[in-house]
């Protein structure tokens, strides 16, 4: 198996998920179920069904977060020195050439990225395109209206 990066942020989220879906929502669940089961009849039962479809979705889930984090190589941006390079998990300042809008993004790993907040996806056409690329350097990117070229103003390691 391939190791999937990620943020010390993103992989301590992950964490505080499965601590969650296993203090808290498994419990609640097995809690539900039994109560569904003394009411008799389960054939006809519809918060039995409801709750065993529950505890279904908290017992794939809870596989699937520990999966990624036993896959996780964790990178702390803040140990970064990549001499100025972008790199997953910098911070990257950038002002589009056309518009002259500046916007902020940082690399990070799939299950992190939420490009309302400035997260992008390592993966993505716009971080692509930033990697290995350093402060004053132009990134194009290939977007659904056309080619962008955006201006590299500062990168950080935070």
């Amino acid at each position: 198996m391939s190791t999937i990066p990620i943020t010390l942020r993103g992989a301590e989220k992950l964490k505080a998920e499965l601590h969650q879906l296993k203090t808290k929502d498994r419990p609640w669940v097995i809690n539900a179920i039994a109560e569904a089961r003394a009411q008799g009849d389960l054939s006809e039962n519809a918060e039995y069904e409801a709750a065993k479809d529950r505890q279904g979705f908290i017992e794939g889930r809870i596989a699937e977060v520990e999966g990624k984090l036993s896959a996780a190589q964790i990178i702390d941006p803040t140990t970064l020195d990549a001499s100025g390079k972008v790199v997953f998990g910098a911070t990257v300042d950038l002002e589009d050439e056309d518009s002259g809008a500046k916007v902020t993004y940082q690399i990070v790993g799939e299950d992190e990225a939420d490009i309302k907040k400035g997260l992008v996806n390592i993966s993505s056409p716009i971080a692509r395109s930033l990697i290995g690329k350093e402060e004053g350097d132009v990134a194009e990117v290939q977007a659904p209206g056309g080619t962008r070229r955006f201006e590299i103003v500062a990168v950080r390691y935070e």
